[in-house]
């Protein structure tokens, strides 16, 4: 399989906030956005793959600030780093009040897509290549942020999360 570039899976989603989409304060529902943000890491992640994604996990999605009814929302996704059966994908979300002319981004979580075969059977994905220093911080980043995914789902000891080990404990020099 030839190496893939992010910008091959950038995917950008456009939704426009409307009344059935709102809580009584007319703020953007919390599940409308996840159910969003994933239709669009999904096609990201099937850019990528050329086949079908589903959802393994989906990290901290912390709202920084309210969407409102009428913003549009647009929702920008590619794939940070591709492991052997699995791809990351990183979100940004923006709110945009076309009226006043103002953006905010609102939120920005990572998910992760395993990729499957008709039988639901996981297969290899085609590697990352980054091209950015943007894209080379995310790759970098990627897979220590895996190693802590594994670690809170109970698939990985601690102490074999090398990655993240590497961050809180100095390596000992010449003993």
């Amino acid at each position: 399989m030839n190496p893939r570039t992010p910008k091959e899976s950038l995917t950008i989603m456009n939704e426009l906030v409307l009344p059935n989409d709102t809580n009584t304060l007319n703020n953007l529902m919390g599940g409308r956005l996840l159910h969003w943000m994933d239709i669009a890491a999904a096609i990201s992640a099937q850019k990528h793959c050329n086949r079908i994604v589903v959802t393994a996990s989906v990290d901290n999605v912390s709202f920084k600030h309210s969407i409102k009814l009428g913003d549009v929302v647009t929702i920008e996704a590619k794939v940070t780093r591709a492991f052997t059966t699995s791809v990351e994908v990183r979100l940004d979300v923006w709110a945009q009040n076309v009226p006043s002319g103002t953006k905010v981004k609102s939120n920005e979580a990572y998910y992760t897509f395993v990729a499957v075969d008709q039988s639901g059977r996981t297969i290899p994905v085609p590697s990352l290549q980054p091209e950015t220093e943007d894209d080379k911080l995310l790759f970098a980043g990627a897979l220590r942020r895996r190693q802590l995914r594994l670690i809170l789902s109970g698939k990985m000891k601690p102490d074999d999360a090398t990655e993240l080990k590497a961050l809180f404990i100095p390596e000992e020099k010449g003993n």
